[in-house]
């Protein structure tokens, strides 16, 4: 089963809806205790770090997922909430993959980054497995995550940004992958074979 962050973030319908379509159960909880009998977690999220981070806070979510084992995909602001900080109002986020998040510069281009769009520079890992630079995903977001050691793809709008992250057993995209059509839910199945995997193991 796989257990869905409810924190007040948003677009958990569409998220409940692409498993749905992948026949996974799954369930939509801020409780700790049903998030640890699931095997794998979605922190999804669209919308402000800040308030974002004091809900995690208020019900003790943000403590449980940097001490969980399990397989976490975050997805858009789940994603970036997974870096130190963001520059929007200097929010901090948990601190589990190093780097602070940075505004696109709206003078380059409109901002925020909305809509189809490809990664690149892809490496070796389980979560893009079978995916290549033709495939496009939709992405709608104005801070970006810089590439570091932990980047498994990048994209590029106004300049090169990581579209994909991993670090340990914690997995983030900033695009919208339950929103994405088929390749989106080629990736969520990539997902789900390595939580299935895990769990067997």
């Amino acid at each position: 089963m796989i257990g869905i962050i409810n924190y007040e973030a948003g677009n958990l319908a569409s998220v409940s809806n692409a498993f749905k379509r992948l026949d996974e159960p799954h369930i939509i909880t801020d409780k700790k205790k049903e998030l640890d009998e699931a095997d794998g977690i979605i922190f999804p999220g669209v919308g402000h770090a800040e308030p974002a981070m004091k809900s995690l806070k208020k019900n003790g979510l943000d403590k449980w997922l940097k001490n969980t084992r399990k397989p976490v995909l975050g997805i858009c602001l789940g994603m970036q909430l997974l870096f130190d900080s963001s520059e929007e109002g200097g929010s901090e986020g948990l601190g589990i993959i190093p780097g602070d998040l940075k505004k696109f510069d709206a003078s380059q281009a409109k901002v925020p980054h909305m809509g189809w769009n490809t990664f690149s520079n892809i490496h070796n890992h389980p979560l893009v497995d079978s995916l290549n630079t033709e495939y496009y995903f939709y992405y709608v977001h104005s801070f970006y995550a810089p590439i570091n050691e932990y980047t498994v793809a990048t994209c590029n709008y106004i300049q090169d940004f990581t579209s994909i992250v991993c670090k340990d057993n914690f997995w983030g995209v900033q695009f919208h992958p339950e929103k994405s059509g088929k390749v989106g839910s080629l990736l969520l199945q990539n997902f789900l074979r390595y939580v299935h995997s895990s769990n067997n193991s």
